[in-house]
């Protein structure tokens, strides 16, 4: 009897074995077809010369998504799991179009993009008429917040500010009075430039001469020229790093007394490598803390070498940044419908990497940080850390 019991209970084990595995296959299932899928775009340089900051960017944008995804996200009560839709722009703000359409079409919530103003002001529009957010954490051209949509924003300070900061910097602390003015004919070169142009007449300086020239040319002879003739005390250039070192190495070269003034997006190895030593002396205002300073960058730094072993660009932690801002007010709104997550978004205030973040109607920071930094013996080194409003 006891041999027959034995034999009804091993064979009731052995048939509720395969019956708990395929329970356990079921509530699988039926947890994964509740749970709702949410994209969330990308759009930045992956491949030509700013593919390294493109590529950094779009990979703080997946650890946060990762770790968003890790902690548990629910909305309306159900489940929410959130993946990436990463695009090349080649920083082409034809191309830009193109990535915009295909994002849109694809259905995503927001995009956390572009990282230039040509290609974030080409795209915007497109993200506008679908509704969908978009917050850059690069695009710094004062024409980007101020088209009149509601679900535009920045994690970064724009050129209003940073070309006032850079003036009265180059102005009170380096005691230049004549300046030469340059930028490169992108709506962020010139929109920098002429900030800085203003905020020096107000403080006094001179604007001796200004260039504007292609973003693609390495010919600066015309402003060499300017340069021997007029005898400023600095340059300013509104440009980015690779243009920036040409300039800073042959104005060393050929008018050493003149002090070279960058714009943001300069501060990093590339700029380093390229200008070596004639690098020396140049100064730049850039976004944000030094990244040592900013709060929780350990973890960050941390974290984000684990899984990508990568180098972390300038703009990285600001692309972190949008796209937990993005998230918390998914959490807040407690929607995945793009326009109550935008109209939160101009209420929140988070606590990010890179500081507080909170909008003005604009969808501009309302207290952006910059820092401006001077190369010393070939190295990047804090001179001043300021924080302010937005312009």
């Amino acid at each position: 009897m006891k041999l027959m019991l034995c034999s009804f209970q091993l064979a009731f084990l052995l048939l509720a074995a395969p019956l708990a595995s395929m329970a356990s296959v079921a509530k699988e299932a039926a947890k994964e077809k509740e749970m709702q899928i949410v994209l969330i775009g990308y759009a930045g340089p992956l491949s030509g010369t700013s593919a390294g900051v493109g590529k950094s960017m779009a990979n703080a944008v997946q650890l946060a998504i990762d770790e968003a995804n890790r902690h548990g996200l629910q909305i309306q009560g159900k489940p929410v799991q959130l993946q990436a839709l990463i695009q090349d722009d080649r920083t082409n703000p034809r191309t830009a179009e193109f990535v915009a359409h295909y994002l849109v079409k694809s259905g995503v919530i927001g995009v956390i993009g572009h990282w230039n103003s040509a290609a974030s002001l080409a795209a915007a529009p497109i993200y506008n008429a679908a509704g969908v957010i978009q917050i850059s954490p690069a695009t710094m051209s004062t024409l980007y917040t101020q088209q009149g949509n509601r679900a535009v924003f920045r994690t970064i300070g724009n050129n209003g500010s940073a070309g006032s900061y850079t003036a009265d910097y180059a102005v009170k602390s380096l005691q230049a009075r004549r300046f030469l003015v340059v930028d490169d004919g992108t709506p962020f070169g010139r929109g920098f430039a002429e900030q800085f142009s203003r905020s020096a007449k107000d403080n006094g300086a001179q604007i001796v001469g200004s260039h504007s020239v292609s973003d693609k040319t390495s010919d600066f002879n015309a402003v060499l020229a300017d340069v021997a003739r007029l005898r400023p005390d600095a340059v300013l250039f509104g440009g980015l790093d690779m243009q920036a070192s040409t300039l800073a190495r042959s104005l060393k070269r050929r008018n050493p007394e003149t002090r070279f003034i960058g714009a943001s997006g300069t501060v990093g190895l590339p700029f380093l490598r390229a200008a070596g030593a004639d690098g020396n002396g140049s100064i730049v205002l850039e976004p944000g803390l030094p990244m040592d300073k900013m709060p929780g960058w350990k973890s960050f730094e941390k974290n984000y070498m684990q899984k990508f072993d990568s180098n972390i660009d300038l703009y990285a932690p600001f692309a972190y940044d949008a796209t937990q801002v993005l998230i918390a007010a998914m959490r807040q709104a407690n929607s995945v419908e793009p326009k109550r997550v935008a109209e939160v978004l101009h209420e929140i205030r988070f606590n990010g990497m890179t500081g507080t973040i909170s909008f003005n109607q604009d969808g501009d920071l309302n207290n952006p940080t910059f820092t401006i930094y001077e190369v010393q013996n070939q190295s990047w080194v804090v001179k001043k850390v300021i924080s302010g409003s937005a312009n």
